[in-house]
């Protein structure tokens, strides 16, 4: 017998989801909340069916995701085990929305989220074989099915930029167009930290505590070689400002920044990664670093 998952999306209106199968009495699971907000979710009793279910609970008019899109969303997840039906991961216990990136992620997300419009919400429940496999992160068994609530708030194309004229600060070059790139001079690097908008948008101004979305390249001044370019790595990444999850010259020169800006930036070490450097990335203790940045998306 295959179970219906049924939605609440408005109090006291409760509609059909259109899953697979046909509904068993008193089996229902009801999804509900306003789209962006934390939903409600009531489970249930027993376990779901082994197989995997989707819909969407709210149609939305933006843009469809495709694959190396990088997806803004909030989402709710749970182990769905006819138990505890446990809460396992939230953007809204995170504090900012999440960056789903489409192409590379669980099979039955991918299913679920891909050419879906922004501004939906999307159910998924997601069997093992269509979740983490055979090697789940902590926390979750290897045989446990997943439910996911996510609303899509937001989608950038692996090669969003903004389009503005080159510029230069302390010697560093940018040169103009959609893709930025950066030019090092031979010289010895400044002691300071400085920071440059070179184009200033028209969008809302940064805070802190936002997930913000960003295209950018990065160099080693001593060496005078790009150490990290997201237009070559994959594409947009996003970064919560404000909480130390970002170097401190991004932090600093980023936030109070209008998305749809570019800015270019001088980094010490002190402003950077520190006496340790990041070796991942080739960066020594002692290196000064140049960026130049493109602010695509605050959230």
């Amino acid at each position: 017998m295959r179970r219906r998952i049924v939605v609440l999306l408005l109090p006291a209106l409760l509609a059909p989801a259109g899953c697979t199968g046909e509904a068993a009495d008193g089996m229902e699971l009801k999804v509900g909340g306003a789209f962006g907000a934390r939903p409600t979710i009531v489970f249930p009793a027993g376990k779901p069916v082994d197989e995997l279910q989707v819909d969407e609970l709210a149609a939305g008019k933006g843009e469809r995701l495709r694959p190396d899109d990088v997806a803004i969303v909030q989402y709710t997840a749970h182990v769905w085990n006819g138990r505890d039906n446990r809460l396992v991961d939230s953007s809204f216990t995170r504090g900012t929305p999440a960056a789903f990136p489409v192409g590379r992620l669980l099979p039955g997300l991918e299913r679920a989220l891909r050419g879906r419009r922004v501004g939906s919400r999307v159910i998924a429940a997601i069997p093992p074989g269509d979740g983490f496999g055979a090697n789940p992160p902590r926390g979750i068994a290897a045989d446990e099915e997943l439910f996911y609530v996510v609303d899509i708030l937001g989608a950038h194309p692996k090669g969003a930029s903004v389009k503005a004229r080159g510029g230069s600060l302390a010697g560093v070059r940018v040169s103009g167009g959609a893709r930025p790139a950066l030019s090092v001079p031979a010289t010895a690097p400044p002691a300071r930290f400085a920071a440059k908008v070179l184009h200033r948008g028209k969008g809302r101004r940064t805070q802190a505590g936002q997930l913000v979305v960003t295209q950018y390249e990065g160099a080693i001044w001593g060496r005078r070689r790009v150490f990290d370019a997201t237009w070559t790595t994959g594409g947009p990444k996003a970064f919560k400002l404000g909480d130390g999850g970002v170097i401190k010259a991004w932090d600093k020169a980023l936030v109070g920044v209008p998305t749809g800006s570019r800015v270019v930036m001088v980094v010490p070490p002190s402003y950077g990664y520190g006496r340790s450097g990041s070796p991942a990335y080739g960066v020594k203790g002692s290196d000064t670093l140049a960026f130049v940045v493109d602010v695509i998306a605050a959230y």
